[in-house]
């Protein structure tokens, strides 16, 4: 066993200058509906490791609910509670929701990155996919997965699920471009706000989110949709982030300008179209959520308090979207 496994996972949030700088993943091989590739396309091989509180995790979780991948891809879900080693795997009676890893019998998910990588220096992140059959770690960069289980099973779902495609070719250039300033601002903006030890730093970020989302709202004023009035992977990139909004973002990371709720009504309908979505409820689970923001995070929040409020009712009545994917 490696020195290093018997180490605490240190959170280095910052720099001097006092910003959040994300890391990059890891491990970036494909899955490819492809028999003769060394990851290829099949049923029962893959296995999810993910968190319902990170919303990196998320994302995989909702693609595979909406392509109707849940018999193919399996899933282990780690506790919510992240301390000094970092995501570890509970029963069920420890922590609701939680799933254990009974493929590999992993305490903690670090144990994972060293079988793979005995001298892995990175961090240990979810989500990760997994191969049953070479016992090793495919892909730990989620909008990559995403795009994996996007197409590449398509040979495994059920039949209404095949044309479901949300990264189709016509429009990848307007998903790209919405993406980008999506992830910098909004998805990693509430972070490089939240995780700033400076005053600076985060007066510039908290402004950027909300110049974002007043572009969002803009957009969902006049589309039902981020892109071309269709279902796309840059929906779902975004969903992850305003659904934790106000319930942590707003208070936890001290983006709170303004609120979903109260403020960018466009995107509140919008969200609860998308929570509405045949199986995209069954994947947000607040307790994890809130769990393991107030609580892991004890640099912010050091009594570990964790508030009642869990943001806007999301299960009102919707219309059903036009565009189901493109």
């Amino acid at each position: 066993m490696s020195s290093q496994q018997n180490m605490p996972v240190i959170q280095r949030w910052a720099n001097d200058k006092g910003e959040f700088h994300r890391q990059v993943s890891s491990f970036r091989h494909q899955v490819e509906a492809n028999p003769g590739a060394k990851f290829p396309a099949e049923p029962n091989r893959y296995h999810l490791y993910v968190s319902l509180a990170c919303p990196w995790a998320h994302r995989t979780l909702i693609v595979r609910a909406l392509k109707g991948l849940e018999k193919v891809i399996t899933v282990s879900v780690v506790d919510f509670l992240m301390l000094d080693k970092g995501w570890k795997f509970s029963t069920p009676e420890e922590c609701p929701g939680a799933i254990p890893d009974e493929l590999n019998h992993a305490k903690y998910l670090r144990d994972l990155y060293f079988f793979v990588e005995p001298e892995y220096t990175g961090r240990f992140t979810v989500p990760v996919l997994w191969d049953k059959k070479l016992n090793t770690i495919v892909n730990n960069e989620s909008s990559e997965i995403i795009r994996m289980l996007n197409t590449a099973f398509d040979e495994y779902v059920p039949r209404d699920k095949q044309s479901v495609n949300f990264y189709p070719e016509h429009l990848r250039a307007a998903i790209d471009e919405v993406n980008s300033w999506v992830y910098d601002n909004i998805n990693n903006g509430v972070y490089k706000s939240g995780f700033a030890t400076k005053q600076g730093p985060y007066e510039e970020n908290c402004r950027k989110v909300f110049e974002s989302l007043d572009r969002v709202e803009g957009i969902l004023a006049n589309h039902e949709f981020l892109v071309s009035d269709t279902l796309t992977e840059a929906d779902i990139r975004l969903f992850t982030t305003v659904v934790r909004f106000d319930p942590v973002y707003h208070g936890h990371f001290k983006c709170n300008l303004k609120s979903i709720e109260k403020d960018y009504p466009h995107i509140l309908r919008w969200t609860r179209l998308m929570y509405q979505l045949p199986g995209v409820a069954q994947t947000v689970n607040m307790n994890h959520i809130k769990g393991h923001y107030y609580m892991s995070h004890k640099q912010i929040n050091p009594n570990q308090v964790v508030p009642l409020g869990n943001g806007p009712d999301l299960s009102s009545p919707m219309v059903k979207p036009k565009n189901y994917g493109a």
